[in-house]
Parts: structure tokens; sequence; C-alpha cells
């Protein structure tokens, strides 16, 4: 092998261990049979979600992953190989391959890495199963909104029961400066 290619080699290596170290998640998988409609059809799903899909070399896998910590991997790297690297959400590549593999058989997830953890099948499909990122905001601001609104909720029963009650409701502290302001105002100077 000539210098040449083996100093590309040592180029893809370094490559790829730096997407493996960036990722927030990687995941592995064989697309062996697929397709060439439905390969790109998978690949036009994931660059929609910022996910980028690669065939890459079992031999290049393999010491990039060593070079990025990852050695554990190893062993999946076995027959053809594509990893899908997300640099941004960690739950979008196991979400839409394992929706993708779901409908195409052809497709096996084999593994990969999802926020500096290896994961296993069991695990890309637990995470597949989280909403996106997206989802999970909209959640969290359906919560906030819905504690505010209980919130609120419950000072206006307050008021309303102290005024059934005949009491009454303390005035904002707003409102009392300028009472105080124009008593002052109204008080002979000591001049």
């Amino acid at each position: 092998m000539s210098e040449k290619a083996i100093a590309l080699k040592a180029q893809k290596v370094e490559e790829v261990a730096e997407q493996f170290k960036n990722a927030a998640s990687v995941v592995v998988v064989d697309s062996r049979g697929l397709t060439v409609a439905q390969s790109t059809e998978l690949r036009h799903q994931l660059r929609e979600e910022g996910v980028a899909l690669e065939v890459i070399k079992n031999k290049i896998l393999t010491r990039a992953a060593e070079k990025a910590g990852f050695a554990e991997l190893n062993d999946i790297f076995v027959g053809p190989s594509a990893v899908a690297f997300s640099s941004d959400d960690a739950i979008a590549p196991s979400r839409i391959l394992k929706k993708f593999a779901d409908a195409n058989e052809k497709l096996e997830i084999k593994g990969g890495v999802v926020d500096g953890n290896i994961a296993n099948l069991d695990d890309i499909n637990k995470y597949a199963s989280l909403p996106s990122r997206e989802g999970l905001l909209g959640q969290l601001m359906a919560e906030f909104q819905f504690s505010i609104r209980s919130f609120a909720y419950a000072i206006k029963a307050v008021q309303e029961k102290l005024e059934e009650e005949g009491g009454e409701v303390a005035a904002p502290a707003a409102e009392e400066a300028p009472v105080a302001e124009a008593a002052a105002e109204e008080a002979p100077s000591a001049e």
C-alpha cells in the first residue's frame, strides 16, 4: 500500500474519531438489502433532522472508535456498516432509524453511542420511544403554564372568598405610595 493511501486512511480515521467525540449520538446500522429508493428516503429523513449517514469501512470505524474511547463498539463493526452522526439531537437518529427499521426489515440497527454512553440495540429502542426535542420542550412549557395558571386561580379564589365574607382585600403597595405622598404634601411645612 502506498504512503499516500496510508496517509488518506489515517486522515479518515482522525475525521471519524472527531465525529465520534463531537456527536451527541452515533447509531450504527446494516443497510444491506435496501433499495436505492429506500436508502435515498432514509437519508432524506435523517438529513431533515440534521443527521448525517455515512458508509464507512469497518477497519476505519474500529480505529476511530478506539481513538475516541469507544473500543466497546468494535464488536458491532461486522459486515457492512453505515453510521448516523448527530451533533445536536441525541434522540433523532435512534427515533428515525427505529421507525424506518420497523417499516423496512432489511435495515438492522447494531448499536451506537448516545450522550457519550455505549448503547446496545435495547438502549437505542428505548431512546427511540422518547419524544423529539421539540416535543419535550412543548411538554415542559405546558407544565410551566399549568403551574402558573393554577397559582393564578388559587389567588383569585382566595380573593373571591375574602370578598364574599365581607373582608377587605389588601390594596397593592403601589397604590399606597401615592396616598402617602399626597398626605405629605397636604401637611404644613415646618419652615
